[in-house]
């Protein structure tokens, strides 16, 4: 196990780094923390007024993820529970990143990187969901809420390996992002919650 130190500990840094607080402050010298809901992840970022900046962050979050477990998997020599484990590593950086006080993003952009290594078909999957109700909806909340508690269920039928490890990956990942969105479903409830592109200040 401790073999599996090092990886989880790149897993974890990589996924701490903050592309949306750092992609702000560089070219538009401001804190994102401090625009809409403070959230860094790429929504905020987008309706901050950045649109090319949000998609960016989206990318550059998925790709961080994407990475960690990649490595992972070559540190491993394929090992998929500690794939698994450094999605889960990647996932708690992207939420709790030591550089900004353990305050970071939801971890949808970096959730799809970290199941796009793992699983790539699951997550088409998931993604279309999102897809369908962003596209219904205009709520990015819902459609990735959705899309996080739809994953586990695509995950049954298409991921064979059914180690304890990745049965608790695999649910604790959707169910942390789920978690990360509980002021989004207060509003959803409330009937206040915005619709992408609206222009309201409040973001997912």
């Amino acid at each position: 196990m401790t073999s599996w130190l090092l990886p989880l500990a790149i897993a974890y840094l990589l996924g701490s780094i903050p592309f949306g607080y750092l992609l702000v402050r560089v070219f538009r010298h401001e804190d994102i923390r401090a625009s809409g809901s403070g959230n860094i992840g790429a929504t905020n970022v987008a309706r901050s007024g950045a649109k090319g900046l949000g998609l960016a962050t989206l990318l550059l979050d998925l790709l961080k993820a994407y990475l960690a477990v990649m490595i992972a998997l070559r540190m491993g020599h394929g090992n998929y529970d500690l794939a698994v484990a450094a999605g889960v590593a990647a996932i708690l950086g992207h939420c709790f990143p030591v550089w900004l006080g353990f305050r970071g993003g939801k971890g949808v952009a970096s959730g799809l990187g970290v199941f796009l290594a793992l699983t790539p078909l699951t997550t088409l999957c998931a993604l279309g969901v999102f897809l369908v109700i962003f596209l219904l909806t205009k709520y990015v909340s819902l459609a990735s809420i959705l899309a996080a508690c739809a994953l586990p269920v695509f995950a049954y039928f298409l991921v064979p390996v059914r180690t304890p490890i990745a049965i608790a990956g695999f649910l604790f990942i959707p169910l942390l992002i789920v978690v990360k969105h509980h002021q989004n479903i207060r509003r959803l409830l409330a009937g206040t919650e915005s619709r992408f592109g609206s222009g309201k200040a409040v973001a997912s």
